[in-house]
């Protein structure tokens, strides 16, 4: 977006709550992360993201390795999956804060268990949400993607980003 920026490691714990919504989830980890990163960076417009997958009910967490992700990637097969992507814009001096919550529905195409391989042993997407990283050879997974903010699917809504900045003062394009 042209903004010059730092990442920073929240170091926060993502478990959810029991009996949360995902979107709540996503929003509750967004804020933490946030909240956390102000506290290293006092004066500083901090950003927080974070994304819930789900798919016929039941939270796709990041995979951590080969076979839980297999396991994933199988269950979404030929279906649709949902991912809520949470964006928070935290001033840090202040303690204003904005949040918006993007929805994106994901239609997987049925995937034979070779290409589930073949794309794991190539992408090895085990830090992801749902095991599919569409910003890279994911998106050959993909049939259809429904959502407001395309950017959101890859885990940092940057048009929901955009009018936070901007309801903060600090506009992308001035």
């Amino acid at each position: 977006m042209g903004l010059p920026f730092e990442c920073a490691d929240p170091q926060s714990d993502e478990a959810p709550l029991a009996g949360e919504a995902a979107g709540a989830t996503a929003l509750r980890l967004a804020e933490a992360k946030a909240r956390a990163v102000a506290r290293r960076f006092p004066q500083a417009l901090v950003i927080g993201s974070d994304q819930v997958a789900s798919c016929d009910g039941l939270r796709l967490d990041k995979p951590g390795n080969h076979e839980n992700a297999r396991r994933q990637l199988t269950a979404m097969s030929g279906k649709r999956a949902q991912f809520d992507t949470a964006v928070v814009l935290l001033d840090a001096a202040s303690g204003e804060l904005g949040a918006r919550l993007v929805g994106c529905g994901v239609t997987f195409r049925t995937l034979r268990a070779q290409q589930i391989e073949r794309y794991l042993r190539q992408e090895q997407p085990y830090d992801c949400a749902g095991s599919a990283k569409v910003e890279g050879l994911g998106i050959a997974l993909i049939e259809r993607i429904d959502t407001e903010d395309p950017t959101s699917l890859i885990g940092l809504p940057l048009i929901a980003l955009s009018e936070l900045l901007a309801q903060a003062g600090a506009p992308v394009l001035g």
